[in-house]
């Protein structure tokens, strides 16, 4: 039995575990892994944020805190390469959010992030790469670009470690009950009681809470990495973390990365929610040849010329999305 704040799946324990407080971290699987959301080599990070003023502040104090990470690690973890936000004056909605770019300038000039608004020619200047049509508004903050999560993930949790919390890993929450003035968590392994237990379980958490997580739902996304034809133009410096909106349909989006030093190409993505997954094992993670022909044709096809149609990788993801699709950080009503 140990006692202290039980912690399911959570990616950020040691910053309890470094304030003292004894914590223990249980996880189904062995992160960093591919099963859940958090995977895909890179994933967009920017201080000015578009779906609202909320974000704003967690999102500029998260750069911090990987910098902190970073030095006590020796581990890259964020690459400031730029963000550039692509939008026609009517664009389809991000995340739930209309008017995506609008939100994105207003929070950047509220907050007093650096950035750019551009003209066409002043992106194709830029970025020759960007084949635009002449009637795009864009925005651009050198201080966006992208993090590497599986990275992101192991460093802190050896830092949890290092600081004192138990790693409970390969080990499966089974309930989580309120016993009095605590909580215990019983798993396929042991039984825990804490003061306080996070829930951080993404797709799984409708098998702790029940009917609590009815209105979230499950939907599969899928990442591409394409070959472009001149990999060196595609590079972090001459090419940037990007989020293009290209019409007034929800899936009328979508976002990619420069080319890493893995070899793996372009990477770029979308949303989709037109069907929903019964359990997150339910969801298919091979990726099919004409998906990616289809997601080539949508949105990379015409955009970005040096890009070929050869696909070189693909990974598939599972986003727990609420009706208003903002992030749930709250008290189990229990």
């Amino acid at each position: 039995m140990s006692s202290g704040p039980a912690l399911w799946a959570a990616p950020r324990p040691f910053q309890l575990a470094r304030h003292g407080v004894k914590t223990v971290v249980i996880d189904r699987y062995e992160p960093p892994h591919h099963l859940g959301s958090t995977h895909g080599i890179s994933r967009l990070t920017r201080e000015a944020i578009g779906e609202g003023n909320a974000y704003v502040p967690l999102a500029m104090r998260s750069h911090a805190i990987w910098r902190e990470i970073e030095a006590e690690t020796g581990e890259d973890l964020l690459l400031l390469c730029g963000m550039l936000v692509i939008s026609r004056e009517r664009s389809a909605p991000a995340h739930g959010k209309r008017d995506f770019l609008k939100q994105t300038i207003s929070a950047a000039r509220r907050f007093g992030i650096p950035h750019e608004t551009l003209t066409p020619n002043e992106v194709r200047a830029r970025y020759p790469q960007v084949a635009l049509k002449g009637d795009e508004e864009s925005y651009f903050e050198p201080g966006g670009g992208l993090v590497y999560p599986e990275r992101c993930v192991a460093a802190q949790l050896r830092l949890a470690s290092r600081n004192g919390a138990e790693l409970r890993l390969g080990e499966t929450v089974l309930r989580v009950q309120q016993i009095g003035e605590r909580v215990r968590v019983t798993t396929d392994r042991d039984s825990y009681e804490a003061d306080q237990a996070v829930l951080a379980a993404g797709p799984w958490i409708g098998d702790l809470v029940g009917e609590v997580a009815a209105p979230f739902v499950l939907h599969r996304q899928v990442m591409f990495w394409y070959a472009p034809e001149d990999e060196a133009a595609f590079r972090p410096g001459r090419f940037p973390a990007f989020i293009w909106f290209h019409g007034e349909g929800v899936e009328d989006y979508f976002y990619g990365f420069p080319a890493l030093e893995d070899g793996r190409g372009v990477k770029v993505a979308m949303e989709t929610y037109r069907t929903s997954l019964s359990r997150p094992e339910s969801v298919e993670r091979a990726v099919s040849p004409a998906e990616a022909d289809a997601m080539y044709d949508a949105h990379v096809r015409g955009r970005f010329p040096g890009i070929a149609r050869q696909c070189r990788d693909s990974r598939a993801c599972i986003y727990t999305v609420a009706p208003d699709s903002d992030f749930v950080i709250d008290r189990h009503p229990e």
